[in-house]
Formats: C-alpha cells, sequence, structure tokens
C-alpha cells in the first residue's frame, strides 16, 4: 500500500513499527508536505495582501506534489540500502541513491519556508500562524533532510560529494531564518 493513501493513524503506526522504513526520510517528506499544504491555504486567504498569492499557492501545490512523491520513495530507497547490506550488494552505490531523495525533499521544504515566510510577512494577518507553522514545519524538514542525505553520503565514504556542501548550505539557510 502506498504511504500516501493510509490513514494518519496507520501512517504513525507504521512509523513506529520495529521496521527501518518509513522513518526519518519519510517523515520529514511528510513534514514539507504539511507544511506546503498549510502554506497554501495561507496563500488563497491572503489574495487581498498580496499580488502574487495565487502563485504562491500554486508554487505550495506544486512543491506539496512533489515533496509527497518523496515520502514513499524515501522508504523504497532505504529500503535498498538495507538489502544491498543483507546480500552483500553495493551498499555504497545504493546509500549514494538514498541520499538523492532527502536531498529533494530539503530543497523542496527549502522553498516551501521561504513562500510561508512571505505569507507570515505580507499575507493575511488572520492566517499569520499557520504561515508561521508552515514555516517551521518546512524549516525542521530542510534540517531533519539535509543531514539525513550528509549521513548516507558520509556513511557512502564520499566525504568530498558536492551534495554534502548543498546538504550544509541548506541547513544553515534553515537555522538563519
Amino acid at each position: 500500500m502506498n504511504l500516501l493513501d493510509e490513514t494518519m493513524a496507520d501512517f504513525m503506526e507504521r512509523v513506529s513499527d520495529r521496521t527501518s522504513a518509513p522513518g526519518g526520510g519519510s517523515v520529514a517528506a511528510t513534514s514539507a508536505a504539511l507544511a506546503a499544504s498549510l502554506a497554501m491555504m495561507a496563500a488563497r486567504f491572503s489574495k487581498e495582501h498580496m499580488e502574487d498569492a495565487e502563485d504562491l499557492a500554486a508554487r505550495a501545490d506544486s512543491l506539496r506534489s512533489r515533496v509527497s512523491s518523496l515520502i514513499e520513495k524515501d522508504a523504497e530507497v532505504y529500503g535498498r540500502v538495507l538489502e544491498a547490506k543483507r546480500s552483500g550488494g553495493d551498499v555504497r552505490a545504493a546509500l549514494s541513491d538514498a541520499a538523492d531523495v532527502p536531498m529533494e525533499a530539503a530543497e523542496a521544504a527549502a522553498e516551501v519556508s521561504d513562500i510561508a515566510s512571505r505569507l507570515a510577512e505580507k499575507g493575511n494577518p488572520n492566517l499569520r500562524g499557520d504561515a508561521l507553522t508552515a514555516g517551521f514545519l518546512a524549516e525542521a524538514s530542510v534540517r531533519a533532510s539535509a543531514k539525513l542525505a550528509e549521513m548516507n553520503l558520509e556513511a557512502a565514504g564520499m566525504d568530498d560529494d558536492p551534495r554534502i556542501r548543498r546538504a550544509q548550505d541548506l541547513e544553515r539557510k534553515a537555522t538563519e531564518k
């Protein structure tokens, strides 16, 4: 079953099971998707306050769709890491592949954070709390996703991979807001 098709209660139960996936990457992607949903709502209520509110809502919707696809994908790619470890396969390549999904989630969450920040500053003041919540969730997702990508690459012995530097940049920018 696709993780997105589960109830929230079932998803939380699966995360809490004694299995490795879904785990941190799927949860971070879920947080980014929820942040994008909140940003989208805040943007829809901000049409009288911001000229580009509709564009922000559309961008948030696109990001929500993008990051939602990563919830299941993260569990799948990490499953391949576990399989490579069990079967003596190419663990390094599996870890490198597993870094791509949280990197994509971190990039998307950073964009959601930017949208939420704009909405909190200039959007409908009645939705400021929702925009701030979207921003906090997106920031947490950036930090978690970037760190997971970095950890996968380091575990693969790829300390000079440019994705590590990009992950660190995303983490730093997320904490500067």
